[in-house]
């Protein structure tokens, strides 16, 4: 079984995200250079970055931002609620006839 050499190299992470994570890592038995070393290793292995990267999400729209306010409104009861209800699918059909 052949030895791999070891390449020093530096990771710049924020003081209080190393703090947080060598607390969690100690906590299960891992350095983080151990942890690091596991990372990059699934990534040779699987090909792809071994957990989900998922994008910021987009700010909704002009006429999402006022659905959401009108629903938060009704909600809350600033508004009044005028939805129509009905008792059984009969009455609903007729009043989707009748729109």
């Amino acid at each position: 079984m052949s030895t791999a050499t070891v390449k020093p190299t530096t990771v710049r992470i924020e003081e209080g995200l190393k703090e947080q994570a060598t607390e969690f890592l100690d906590s299960v038995g891992l350095s983080l250079n151990s942890y690091l070393n596991l990372a990059v290793r699934q990534l040779v292995n699987q090909r792809k970055i071994p957990f989900e990267i998922v994008g910021r999400a987009e700010a909704p729209n002009e006429a999402t931002r006022r659905a959401m306010v009108i629903a938060e409104a009704h909600e809350l009861g600033i508004l009044p609620d005028d939805s129509p209800s009905f008792n059984n699918a009969d009455e609903l059909i007729s009043f989707l006839d009748e729109g």
